[in-house]
C-alpha cells in the first residue's frame, strides 16, 4: 500500500515513489509518495493558516490536543513497534521500549502545554521607575520544520511534534527516507483524532528539496536531529530563523578504579551494542583505570557474550540487529579494517557479513584513527586504559563531539570533577551515556550541536520571550 504525503489533514499521492525496504530481509515493507515543490507550498500555506488558529488556543486546548494524540498512539503501540522493526531493523524489545517512551514524550508534552508560564519582576529599581512592573510570557514562533533520522523512527519524531504543538506551533515533519512509515502512521493517528488541519504535516522528500525549504523565511524554526555534517550545513542555510541541532557523538564511558565492575560491565554491554550501536549516545570509547583494566576487560567480554545476541530483529532476545543499509555496514567495516591495519588489536567480534556485524571490541587504538575520533554509529567499542582521573577526563574530552558521557565511580570528588570538567551536554553517573529520560534536557556542545530537547527545554527553544512593562 502506498502512503501519500499528509498535507492539511489530507492524503496526497504524487508521481514519485520511494520503496521502503527491510534492513534485515531486503524485502519491500512499504512505499511512500515523495513530495515535490507543489506539496511543500501547499503544506506551508496550511501551516501558516494553522498558526493563526493555534495562536488563539488556550493552554487547555493545546493540552487536550496532545492528550488525544498520546491516547491514539497508545492504542496502536504494538503496531507501531512492529513497523519500527520492519522498516528500521530495530530489535523488537527496543522498538517496544521506544514506543513506551514515545507515549511518555507526548504525554509529557501535554502536561507542559498547561504550564508554559512567565515571570513577574519588579522594574522599580530606581526612583524614576517607581511603580513599574514587568511581566514575561512565551509566544509561539509560527510554523516549524522538523527533521529526524532513522534510528528512533517514533520517539525522535515525538520530540519534534510534541513541543511544537505544546508551544502552539504547527509543524511540518520531514521523515527519514529509510523509515518514513512510522511518522506517517503518527499522521494517521493525528487525522483520526480529529485534530486541527495543518497542525501536523508529514512530507517524505528528497534531501535537496528539503534544504530549499530550510532556507524559506515562512518557516520560523528548524529542529534537526541527525549527523553533524548535515546539521551544520542546514544551519548555514537557515538564515535568521531559530535552529536546534541535536547531532552526533562518539560517547566516552569512564570506569573508575573503585567502580562496581559487574554492574558497569552489564550496563556497558547493552549501552554499547543495542540496536547495533546505531545510537548517537552509545558507548564508543571505553576508558578504564589501569589498575582494574585486565580484570574489567574479562568481566566485560563475558557480559557481551552472555547478554548481546545478534540476529533477527523480530526475536525478543536480539540486541544487535542489522545496519540500516549496506552502505552503513561497509563504512563501519572500512573503519575497523583501517584501525587493524594501523596496529589496533581485535579483542572480540569481527567484520561480519551483509548488514550484520557482531559486537566488536578494539584495543591499542590511536587517537588519530576514525574509530576513536569520529562517530562510528555501529557495534564497535574501543578500550583504553588511563592512569588517573584527570587523564580520563582529558581522554574523554579529546573529541570534536560533546553529547553525553558516562562515569562509573563511587568517588564523589570524581563525580564533581566529571560534572565540571567534561565538555558534554550531560554527565551520567554510574550508568552509560545512552541513558535518557524524555523530560530531561538533552543536547550537546561542540560539533554535537546546540539547543536542548526534553519537553520543557524544547518548548523554550520554540517560543519567543516577550516582556510587558507596566506603569501602575
Amino acid at each position: 500500500m502506498v502512503k501519500g504525503c499528509f498535507i492539511d489533514n489530507t492524503w496526497v499521492e504524487t508521481g514519485e515513489k520511494l520503496a521502503v525496504l527491510s534492513p534485515w530481509s531486503g524485502e519491500r515493507v512499504g512505499e511512500v509518495s515523495l513530495a515535490a515543490e507543489s506539496q511543500w507550498e501547499a503544506a506551508i500555506a496550511a501551516a501558516q493558516k494553522a498558526a493563526g488558529v493555534f495562536k488563539a488556543f488556550s493552554s487547555q486546548e493545546r493540552q487536550a490536543m496532545l492528550e488525544k494524540l498520546a491516547a491514539g498512539v497508545k492504542n496502536r503501540q504494538e503496531e507501531l513497534a512492529q513497523t519500527i522493526v520492519a522498516e528500521g531493523g530495530k530489535p523488537v524489545t527496543y522498538a517496544r521500549g521506544e514506543m513506551a517512551r514515545g507515549v511518555l514524550t507526548l504525554s509529557l508534552a501535554a502536561q507542559e502545554a498547561a504550564r508554559i508560564g512567565g515571570e513577574v519582576m519588579p522594574l522599580d529599581l530606581t526612583p524614576p521607575t517607581r511603580g513599574r512592573w514587568g511581566i514575561t510570557r512565551r509566544f509561539p514562533l509560527g510554523p516549524v520544520l522538523g527533521i529526524s533520522p532513522f534510528n528512533f523512527p517514533f520517539n525522535l519524531v515525538a520530540h519534534k511534534v510534541g513541543p511544537a504543538l505544546a508551544a502552539g506551533n504547527p509543524i511540518i515533519f520531514k521523515p527519514p527516507s529509510a523509515t518514513p512509515l512510522t511518522a506517517l502512521k503518527l499522521a494517521e493517528i493525528y487525522e483520526q483524532a480529529g485534530l486541527p488541519a495543518g497542525g501536523l504535516q508529514v512530507l517524505p522528500s528528497p534531501s535537496s528539496l528539503t534544504e530549499k525549504y530550510v532556507a524559506d523565511e515562512r518557516l520560523k524554526a528548524v529542529s534537526f536531529t541527525g549527523s553533524a555534517a548535515v546539521g551544520w550545513r542546514l544551519k548555514s542555510l537557515a538564515g535568521k530563523k531559530k535552529v536546534i541541532l541535536e547531532l552526533g557523538g562518539n560517547a566516552a564511558c569512564i570506569v573508575d578504579g573503585d567502580a562496581d565492575l559487574d554492574a558497569a560491565a552489564a550496563r556497558i554491554a547493552i549501552g554499547a551494542f543495542a540496536h547495533a550501536g546505531q545510537v548517537c549516545i552509545s558507548v564508543q570509547r571505553l576508558l578504564v583505570h589501569q589498575d582494574i583494566y585486565d580484570g574489567f576487560k574479562e568481566i566485560f567480554l563475558r557480559a557481551v557474550q552472555a547478554r548481546v545476541a545478534v540476529g533477527d530483529p523480530a526475536r525478543e532476545a536480539t540486541v544487535v540487529g542489522p545496519f540500516i543499509d549496506a552502505g552503513a555496514a561497509a563504512r563501519v567495516r572500512q573503519w575497523v579494517e583501517a584501525a587493524l591495519a594501523g596496529g589496533a588489536r581485535l579483542t572480540s567480534g569481527g567484520l561480519g557479513e551483509g548488514n550484520l556485524m557482531p559486537p566488536t571490541v578494539l584495543e591499542k587504538v590511536t587517537r588519530e584513527m576514525q574509530v576513536w575520533k569520529d562517530e562510528v554509529f555501529g557495534p564497535v567499542v574501543v578500550m583504553a586504559p588511563f592512569t588517573d582521573f584527570t587523564q580520563a577526563l582529558e581522554m574523554a574530552n579529546d573529541s570534536v563531539y560533546g553529547l553525553q558521557a558516562g562515569v562509573f565511580t563511587r568517588n564523589l570528588t570524581h563525580t564533581w570533577q566529571a560534572f565540571e570538567g567534561l565538555e558534554v551536554g550531560g554527565v551520567i553517573i554510574n550508568d552509560v551515556p545512552s541513558f535518557r529520560v524524555d523530560n530531561m534536557p538533552y543536547g550537546g556542545v561542540k560539533a554535537s550541536g546546540f539547543g536542548r530537547e526534553g519537553l520543557r527545554y524544547a518548548i523554550e527553544e520554540l517560543t519567543e520571550l516577550r516582556l510587558l512593562a507596566l506603569k501602575v
